[in-house]
């Protein structure tokens, strides 16, 4: 209910004995899914999880240099 009040789009699959299951995208889906798994990969450096920087643009030099870590694993 809060969802179609909202106008959001459904992105997470009704379990299998659901009554009455949703129709969800399934390309939406496996972004979402991507996204999830980057923020769980980034939290793996301990220095942009806990945020020891001052300066947000320090912050953001090494949320870069995570990602960019992330990419070359």
């Amino acid at each position: 209910a809060y969802i179609k009040e909202h106008n959001a789009v459904v992105v997470i699959p009704p379990k299998s004995n659901t009554k009455e299951p949703w129709a969800v995208d399934d390309y939406l889906y496996k972004e979402r899914h991507l996204v999830e798994c980057f923020f769980q990969k980034i939290k793996w450096f301990r220095r942009v999880a806990t945020r020891f920087d001052k300066l947000d643009k320090s912050f953001l030099a090494f949320v870069y240099m995570a990602a960019i870590m992330i990419w070359l694993l």
